[in-house]
């Protein structure tokens, strides 16, 4: 039966977040978590080298020691990724139990939520699920997204959200908005970040390309 998951982004800046483990699965969940700030917890009887590395840097609050109850109490997720099954099942039992999300690397059907192949560029973040097909199906469909999704989103997208930022401190009406930030979607500047031949636009010509599209009737536009 395919399980069907719903897509969330979680904001983890500064919020506690427990990973049972110290090996190389723990690793990659470690890794996720400090990229989206989160305080990270570790409890493990012992730690790989990168991430003893990240515990001497005081990168996370590693805890030597087996998972006891109570462990997942305040956590605001927990990944249940110890190479012991019992471990991660009690782990899972207590977070369910407390109304935590759990995540369970051994054998994800124990948890409530799982961990998807990431792409970041910039702003753009994009999730790859295969919903259980395989790890080897989502990282080729990763990759060949990775292929797909150019560099050039990133500066992009820093300049489609100044332009934003700017059309909404200076343009008081939201139809007007809108129309502005529709007109803003059809202009080529990503095509011309691919090929190079883009110019930075100055304060001066982004009020004049407001100010220049902000006239004549709005008609039936709605935001």
């Amino acid at each position: 039966m395919l399980s069907v998951y719903l897509p969330i982004m979680l904001d983890c800046r500064g919020r506690r977040c427990v990973v049972i483990g110290g090996g190389a699965v723990a690793e990659r969940k470690v890794a996720g978590l400090l990229e989206a700030e989160a305080a990270v917890v570790v409890i493990s009887p012992s730690l790989t080298e990168p991430l003893a590395e990240l515990a001497a840097q005081g990168l996370l609050d590693y805890q030597q020691r087996r998972y006891a109850p109570g462990d997942a109490g305040g956590a605001y997720l927990l990944y249940a990724a110890s190479d012991d099954i019992a471990v991660n099942e009690a782990a899972a039992a207590e977070a369910k139990h407390l109304g935590i999300p759990v995540n369970v690397a051994s054998h994800a059907e124990a948890g409530s939520f799982i961990t998807p192949g990431v792409i970041r560029r910039g702003r753009l973040t994009v999730a790859v699920s295969t919903s259980g097909a395989g790890p080897a199906a989502a990282k080729h469909i990763k990759e060949t997204l990775e292929e797909v999704l150019g560099a050039e989103l990133e500066p992009y997208l820093d300049w489609v959200h100044a332009m934003r930022m700017e059309i909404k401190r200076t343009v008081p009406s939201p139809e007007m908005r809108g129309r502005l930030l529709r007109k803003l979607a059809s202009l080529d500047t990503l095509t011309q970040m691919r090929q190079e031949t883009f110019t930075e636009w100055t304060p001066a010509a982004i009020a004049s390309w407001i100010a220049e599209n902000s006239r004549g009737n709005l008609g039936l536009e709605t935001e």
